[in-house]
Protein backbone atom coordinates (compact mmCIF):
# COMPACT_ATOMS: atom_id res chain seq x y z
CA UNK A 1 0.00 0.00 0.00
CA UNK A 2 1.49 3.33 -1.05
CA UNK A 3 1.93 5.77 1.80
CA UNK A 4 2.02 9.55 1.81
CA UNK A 5 5.35 10.33 3.49
CA UNK A 6 6.24 13.72 4.98
CA UNK A 7 10.01 14.14 5.29
CA UNK A 8 11.76 16.37 7.85
CA UNK A 9 12.47 18.84 5.03
CA UNK A 10 8.78 18.90 4.08
CA UNK A 11 7.84 19.52 7.70
CA UNK A 12 10.25 22.46 7.98
CA UNK A 13 9.12 23.97 4.70
CA UNK A 14 5.48 23.36 5.63
CA UNK A 15 5.78 25.10 8.97
CA UNK A 16 7.46 28.08 7.31
CA UNK A 17 4.75 28.20 4.67
CA UNK A 18 2.01 28.27 7.29
CA UNK A 19 3.58 31.22 9.04
CA UNK A 20 4.47 33.18 5.91
CA UNK A 21 1.20 32.68 4.09
CA UNK A 22 -1.32 32.88 6.91
CA UNK A 23 -2.59 36.27 5.74
CA UNK A 24 -3.85 35.22 2.32
CA UNK A 25 -7.48 34.49 3.26
CA UNK A 26 -9.78 32.10 1.42
CA UNK A 27 -10.98 34.05 -1.62
CA UNK A 28 -11.03 32.12 -4.86
CA UNK A 29 -10.84 32.49 -8.59
CA UNK A 30 -13.66 31.11 -10.72
CA UNK A 31 -12.96 28.34 -13.21
CA UNK A 32 -14.65 27.79 -16.52
CA UNK A 33 -17.08 24.86 -16.78
CA UNK A 34 -15.62 21.77 -18.38
CA UNK A 35 -17.55 18.57 -18.90
CA UNK A 36 -15.83 15.56 -17.35
CA UNK A 37 -15.95 12.40 -19.44
CA UNK A 38 -16.89 9.40 -17.34
CA UNK A 39 -19.36 6.54 -17.12
CA UNK A 40 -22.98 7.21 -16.15
CA UNK A 41 -23.21 8.38 -12.56
CA UNK A 42 -24.26 5.73 -10.05
CA UNK A 43 -27.48 6.44 -8.12
CA UNK A 44 -25.71 6.59 -4.75
CA UNK A 45 -23.58 9.50 -5.94
CA UNK A 46 -26.55 11.34 -7.37
CA UNK A 47 -28.16 11.02 -3.94
CA UNK A 48 -24.95 11.89 -2.09
CA UNK A 49 -24.58 15.13 -4.04
CA UNK A 50 -28.27 15.92 -4.35
CA UNK A 51 -30.00 19.03 -2.98
CA UNK A 52 -29.97 19.69 0.77
CA UNK A 53 -33.21 21.64 1.32
CA UNK A 54 -33.25 21.60 5.13
CA UNK A 55 -30.15 23.75 5.59
CA UNK A 56 -30.32 27.38 6.78
CA UNK A 57 -29.68 28.27 3.15
CA UNK A 58 -31.04 25.46 0.95
CA UNK A 59 -28.25 23.88 -1.05
CA UNK A 60 -28.78 22.89 -4.69
CA UNK A 61 -27.55 19.63 -6.13
CA UNK A 62 -23.87 19.66 -7.08
CA UNK A 63 -23.12 19.36 -10.80
CA UNK A 64 -21.03 16.25 -10.40
CA UNK A 65 -21.49 15.53 -14.11
CA UNK A 66 -18.79 18.22 -14.47
CA UNK A 67 -16.47 16.43 -12.05
CA UNK A 68 -14.02 13.58 -12.56
CA UNK A 69 -15.52 10.60 -10.72
CA UNK A 70 -12.32 9.97 -8.75
CA UNK A 71 -13.15 13.08 -6.72
CA UNK A 72 -16.49 11.73 -5.51
CA UNK A 73 -16.58 11.05 -1.77
CA UNK A 74 -15.74 7.40 -1.12
CA UNK A 75 -14.36 4.96 1.45
CA UNK A 76 -10.85 3.75 0.58
CA UNK A 77 -7.94 1.90 2.18
CA UNK A 78 -6.03 4.45 4.26
CA UNK A 79 -2.88 5.38 2.24
CA UNK A 80 -1.57 8.04 4.64
CA UNK A 81 0.16 6.10 7.41
CA UNK A 82 -1.57 8.40 9.93
CA UNK A 83 -3.49 7.11 12.94
CA UNK A 84 -7.31 7.13 12.98
CA UNK A 85 -8.88 10.51 13.68
CA UNK A 86 -6.51 12.55 11.52
CA UNK A 87 -7.30 14.87 8.61
CA UNK A 88 -4.73 14.48 5.84
CA UNK A 89 -4.66 16.73 2.77
CA UNK A 90 -2.72 15.31 -0.17
CA UNK A 91 -2.17 18.47 -2.19
CA UNK A 92 -0.43 16.73 -5.09
CA UNK A 93 -3.38 14.46 -5.82
CA UNK A 94 -6.10 16.87 -4.58
CA UNK A 95 -7.54 14.52 -1.97
CA UNK A 96 -8.48 14.97 1.66
CA UNK A 97 -8.61 11.89 3.91
CA UNK A 98 -10.35 11.41 7.24
CA UNK A 99 -8.56 8.41 8.68
CA UNK A 100 -10.69 5.76 10.37
CA UNK A 101 -10.40 2.44 12.17
CA UNK A 102 -9.61 -0.86 10.43
CA UNK A 103 -7.23 0.76 7.95
CA UNK A 104 -9.96 2.72 6.21
CA UNK A 105 -10.33 6.38 5.31
CA UNK A 106 -13.06 8.59 3.89
CA UNK A 107 -11.65 10.35 0.84
CA UNK A 108 -12.90 13.66 -0.57
CA UNK A 109 -11.90 15.60 -3.65
CA UNK A 110 -10.63 19.09 -2.87
CA UNK A 111 -9.40 22.30 -4.44
CA UNK A 112 -6.20 23.73 -2.96
CA UNK A 113 -4.19 26.93 -2.89
CA UNK A 114 -2.85 28.11 -6.22
CA UNK A 115 0.90 28.48 -6.77
CA UNK A 116 2.27 31.14 -4.46
CA UNK A 117 -0.36 30.46 -1.82
CA UNK A 118 0.25 26.75 -1.19
CA UNK A 119 1.03 25.66 2.37
CA UNK A 120 1.62 22.56 4.42
CA UNK A 121 2.60 21.10 7.76
CA UNK A 122 0.99 19.78 10.94
CA UNK A 123 -1.64 21.68 12.88
CA UNK A 124 -5.03 21.15 14.57
CA UNK A 125 -8.67 21.73 13.76
CA UNK A 126 -9.30 24.13 16.65
CA UNK A 127 -13.04 24.53 16.09
CA UNK A 128 -15.79 24.42 13.45
CA UNK A 129 -18.64 26.68 12.36
CA UNK A 130 -21.87 26.22 10.45
CA UNK A 131 -22.59 28.92 7.87
CA UNK A 132 -19.67 31.08 9.04
CA UNK A 133 -19.02 34.76 8.47
CA UNK A 134 -16.07 35.45 6.17
CA UNK A 135 -13.71 38.28 7.06
CA UNK A 136 -10.92 39.00 4.55
CA UNK A 137 -7.53 39.87 6.10
CA UNK A 138 -6.38 43.48 5.76
CA UNK A 139 -3.60 42.38 3.40
CA UNK A 140 -6.18 40.89 1.05
CA UNK A 141 -8.25 44.07 1.14
CA UNK A 142 -5.08 46.03 0.28
CA UNK A 143 -4.64 43.85 -2.81
CA UNK A 144 -8.35 43.87 -3.66
CA UNK A 145 -9.90 47.19 -2.52
CA UNK A 146 -13.32 46.06 -3.69
CA UNK A 147 -13.39 43.81 -0.60
CA UNK A 148 -13.41 46.84 1.72
CA UNK A 149 -17.18 46.42 2.18
CA UNK A 150 -16.45 43.09 3.92
CA UNK A 151 -13.83 44.40 6.37
CA UNK A 152 -16.22 43.73 9.25
CA UNK A 153 -17.30 40.42 7.75
CA UNK A 154 -19.49 38.99 5.01
CA UNK A 155 -22.79 37.51 6.13
CA UNK A 156 -23.31 33.75 5.75
CA UNK A 157 -24.94 32.46 2.59
CA UNK A 158 -24.44 30.43 -0.55
CA UNK A 159 -22.13 33.09 -2.01
CA UNK A 160 -20.01 33.45 1.14
CA UNK A 161 -16.46 32.21 0.32
CA UNK A 162 -16.49 29.85 3.33
CA UNK A 163 -19.77 28.29 2.31
CA UNK A 164 -21.88 25.98 4.45
CA UNK A 165 -19.19 24.91 6.91
CA UNK A 166 -15.68 25.90 7.93
CA UNK A 167 -13.07 24.07 9.99
CA UNK A 168 -10.47 26.43 11.46
CA UNK A 169 -6.79 25.45 11.44
CA UNK A 170 -4.52 26.52 14.32
CA UNK A 171 -0.81 25.84 14.72
CA UNK A 172 0.91 26.15 18.12
CA UNK A 173 -2.26 27.75 19.49
CA UNK A 174 -2.37 30.47 16.83
CA UNK A 175 -4.92 30.92 14.06
CA UNK A 176 -3.23 30.26 10.71
CA UNK A 177 -6.20 31.94 8.91
CA UNK A 178 -6.44 28.79 6.79
CA UNK A 179 -9.69 26.86 6.63
CA UNK A 180 -11.27 23.71 5.31
CA UNK A 181 -14.47 25.10 3.87
CA UNK A 182 -17.42 24.69 1.54
CA UNK A 183 -17.62 25.63 -2.10
CA UNK A 184 -20.21 25.50 -4.89
CA UNK A 185 -17.81 25.68 -7.85
CA UNK A 186 -17.55 22.05 -8.92
CA UNK A 187 -14.90 22.92 -11.50
CA UNK A 188 -12.51 24.07 -8.77
CA UNK A 189 -12.31 20.58 -7.26
CA UNK A 190 -9.09 18.90 -8.29
CA UNK A 191 -7.45 22.23 -9.07
CA UNK A 192 -5.21 24.81 -7.41
CA UNK A 193 -7.35 27.95 -7.39
CA UNK A 194 -7.87 29.32 -3.88
CA UNK A 195 -5.75 31.67 -1.80
CA UNK A 196 -4.40 28.91 0.40
CA UNK A 197 -7.54 27.35 1.89
CA UNK A 198 -8.76 23.82 1.14
CA UNK A 199 -12.22 23.73 -0.40
CA UNK A 200 -14.73 20.89 -0.63
CA UNK A 201 -18.15 20.68 -2.22
CA UNK A 202 -20.92 21.75 0.16
CA UNK A 203 -22.21 18.19 0.50
CA UNK A 204 -18.71 16.95 1.32
CA UNK A 205 -17.79 19.64 3.83
CA UNK A 206 -21.06 18.97 5.68
CA UNK A 207 -20.17 15.28 5.85
CA UNK A 208 -16.62 16.08 7.01
CA UNK A 209 -17.93 18.56 9.61
CA UNK A 210 -20.04 15.80 11.16
CA UNK A 211 -17.07 13.44 11.44
CA UNK A 212 -14.24 15.67 12.68
CA UNK A 213 -14.26 16.71 16.36
CA UNK A 214 -12.60 19.88 17.64
CA UNK A 215 -8.92 19.38 18.36
CA UNK A 216 -8.35 16.80 15.61
CA UNK A 217 -4.86 16.79 14.10
CA UNK A 218 -4.41 17.82 10.49
CA UNK A 219 -1.47 17.13 8.19
CA UNK A 220 -1.16 18.94 4.87
CA UNK A 221 1.39 17.28 2.57
CA UNK A 222 2.86 19.51 -0.12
Amino acid sequence: MTQIVLSRRHMMVGATSLAALALTGCATTQSRPKIAEHAPIAPQYLSMYGPVPDEKFPIPAARIDLLDAKFYRQMVANPTGERPGTVVVDTRNRFLYWTMDDGQAMRYGVGIGREGFAWGGRAKIAYKRKWPTWTPPSEMIDRQPELEIYRQGMEPGLENPLGARALYIFQDGKDTLYRLHGNMDVNSIGKAVSSGCVRLLFQDVIDLYQRVPDGSPILVVQ
